[in-house]
């Protein structure tokens, strides 16, 4: 006898799943899906932690809406940059920073509030620029896509806001650009989901170990320029890089539709909630009864 089976036979098989229900369907099988489709499976394994949620956002995401937070973002620090660099005609990988920028957060103008966001919009060179927007479309986009504009853009905003309230409590003295402080929120969100759920997670801890090894090196390059190189330059924080991690922590534990499914006590999100908001309330009372800082 052939050990060769029927297409028949391979029908009647499959047809006990639902599969394919005659043997004109069989075809349905063997087709190699869209690429849309193979980029929303990679997300999903990439970004969730449980095979049924796996299964099911990869079935049932459209993009519908589409994730318009972090490309907008994007395209606007670009923007930034590029006329800054146009107007000064100058481009460097750590500057010029336009400290004379009506954005830029500057620690003798607290008063006005909007540049305690607005900072984001500036970056300090182009090597600044492109990490932020690289770790924005890698990891801030499909976060995006996962769990939606709304979510993701408040905890971005919440480490913009936290690096910059941090910055002023802890480096009152330098001048603050860059959306470092949103994007390592975004960071800690995805870090946190890891390190909960990195047993579930192919390549658990090899995330991990990446996650920290782009973190620190950011970090480190940021405090040595901080303290150890030699500029004529105002000095530009790297407290936002913390602080803004921490919202991300926080805020994420809030928000992030993963972390609810796992958080069974609300305890947890209490914790969450109050840390964030007494490091908040703390940073806006010491900008609003600390002594006015001396113009450079």
């Amino acid at each position: 006898m052939s050990g060769k089976r029927r297409r028949s036979f391979k029908c009647a098989v499959h047809h006990l799943d639902r599969e394919v229900s005659s043997e004109n369907d069989f075809h349905i099988i063997l087709k190699e899906p869209p690429i849309f489709d193979r980029m929303v499976q990679i997300i999903a394994d990439e970004f969730l932690t449980e095979e049924r949620d796996r299964k099911y956002y990869a079935d049932h995401y459209t993009c519908c809406p589409p994730p318009l937070f972090i490309l907008f973002i994007t395209l606007v620090e670009l923007g930034f940059f590029t006329y800054y660099t146009v107007a000064t005609g100058e481009m460097n990988a750590a500057g010029p920073v336009p400290i004379d920028s009506v954005f830029i957060y500057r620690p003798d103008k607290r008063l006005e509030v909007w540049r305690f966001f607005f900072y984001m919009v500036l970056h300090a060179g182009w090597l600044h620029l492109l990490f932020n927007l690289l770790v924005q479309l890698l990891v801030g986009l499909p976060l995006e896509m996962v769990h939606g504009s709304l979510r993701i853009g408040t905890v971005y905003m919440a480490g913009v806001l936290a690096g910059s309230l941090g910055t002023s409590v802890f480096d009152a003295d330098v001048y603050l650009v860059g959306a470092s402080g949103g994007v390592y929120a975004l960071l800690a969100a995805h870090l946190a989901n890891v390190l909960l759920n990195y047993n579930n997670m192919e390549f658990g801890i090899v995330r991990l170990i990446g996650i920290f090894v782009v973190a620190s090196a950011d970090v480190g390059f940021a405090v040595y320029d901080r303290y150890a190189a030699e500029s004529a330059a105002p000095p530009v924080s790297y407290v936002a890089h913390l602080t803004g991690a921490l919202a991300g922590l926080t805020i994420g534990l809030l928000v992030l539709k993963n972390f609810e499914q796992r958080l069974h006590e609300q305890l947890i999100w209490w914790v969450a909630l109050g840390v964030y908001a007494a490091c908040t309330i703390f940073a806006v009372l010491f900008n609003l009864f600390s002594p006015a800082f001396p113009p450079p």
